[in-house]
């Protein structure tokens, strides 16, 4: 229950609907949910319309709290998608440079997104990827909110992404997240 004051809301009551209990008794999965919820704060003011962040990060906490899914998978996977819904979404349909659709073997901090094997090579700050981690970022800015983790990808391609998605994030929000 809240009361709308002059400058700020007094809350007055409420009711828990979800504890996410499992983030208090694995020391990883808290120190997840902290470093995710910095993130949180620092995209977001007070009395701004934040419905589709809101939504990511309670998606987040339960997948963390409540599934055996790979804690970096999961964190790479929530910045790709903030960053998108933030309005940073990488280009993942065409390459970057020359608009080819086809061979996107790379991905470029500098422009924003997938390039071809021919211009990321010739671009120092693109990133050779995997097919599966191109896949994953792809599905990650796409996929409904509510099945934004339910996709699967090798070891090697979440070691990319997460790489990728820490990089990102760093370059366009202009912080270092540890």
């Amino acid at each position: 229950m809240l009361f709308k004051g002059q400058n700020t809301y007094t809350m007055n009551s409420c009711e828990t609907i979800e504890l996410f209990y499992n983030l208090r008794i694995d020391l990883d999965k808290l120190i997840a949910a902290t470093n995710i919820t910095k993130i949180i704060l620092d995209v977001t003011t007070e009395n701004q319309n934040s419905y589709k962040v809101l939504q990511l990060f309670l998606n987040t906490l339960y997948t963390i709290s409540e599934t055996d899914k790979q804690i970096s998978f999961v964190t790479a996977v929530f910045k790709i998608r903030l960053l998108t819904i933030l309005g940073f979404a990488p280009n993942v349909k065409e390459c970057t440079n020359c608009k080819r659709q086809d061979n996107l073997k790379f991905f470029s901090l500098k422009d924003n997104g997938l390039k071809c094997k021919i211009c990321g090579e010739q671009d120092k700050s693109a990133i050779n990827i995997m097919p599966e981690t191109k896949d994953a970022i792809t599905y990650s800015l796409l996929a409904p909110a509510k099945k934004i983790f339910s996709f699967v990808v090798p070891q090697q391609s979440i070691r990319e992404l997460e790489l990728i998605s820490k990089l990102y994030l760093n370059e366009k929000l202009e912080k270092e997240y540890k």
